[in-house]
């Protein structure tokens, strides 16, 4: 990655503009989930991960308690994480099924996996002002990868989030209501 790569995430992990949001992730990563007691929690936001050269453009909703903010990787440790990388390992994009902990081995070729929020909200439910407090970094994500191609919204609340990312860069979108398996394209007006 890049050295403004390397800035955008350092914002990111700082970041401590949500106090309902930075109270719930610490409490969490000093409390632990009984089975995790062995881990050193992350407890920070979680910058996004991936090939910065990648095509493919993956945004969920936001880390969850005791997979991404434990591991400080998003999709990392969790049955969602299970999920999406054993997905992604078959079709090519990760270099294996399973996501442990940042320093697994695990690789993404042509993708990229981010979130329109970068903390640990409490019941997974963050307001829609700790969200926009994390616009500027999904936007700022955005605009280093000017060869994505496809985003993939993984859920109502990221495919909205997608949705007003590509709205505020210029693009043209028709009115869109959130479906699974919804396919929409975008022309960029800017």
């Amino acid at each position: 990655m890049t050295n403004e790569w390397d800035k955008l995430n350092k914002k990111i992990i700082a970041c401590r503009a949500c106090p309902r949001l930075v109270e719930w992730r610490e409490k969490v990563a000093i409390e632990k989930r009984r089975a995790c007691q062995e881990w050193n929690y992350w407890g920070k936001p979680v910058p996004g991960f991936g090939d910065p050269a990648g095509r493919l453009f993956i945004v969920g909703l936001a880390p969850g308690a005791h997979g991404s903010n434990r591991t400080g990787r998003m999709f990392t440790g969790d049955s969602s994480g299970d999920t999406l990388f054993g997905a992604l390992y078959r079709t090519g994009f990760a270099s294996q099924a399973k996501a442990y902990s940042r320093d697994d081995g695990l690789t993404l070729k042509d993708c990229f996996i981010t979130a329109i929020g970068r903390c640990a909200p409490p019941g997974n439910k963050p307001t829609r002002e700790e969200l926009n407090a994390c616009d500027p970094f999904l936007a700022q994500e955005w605009s280093l990868m000017p060869q994505v191609r496809v985003i993939l919204a993984l859920g109502k609340m990221a495919f909205d989030g997608s949705a007003r990312l590509l709205r505020n860069q210029g693009y043209a979108l028709p009115r869109l209501k959130f479906s699974h398996s919804f396919l929409s394209i975008a022309r960029n007006i800017a």
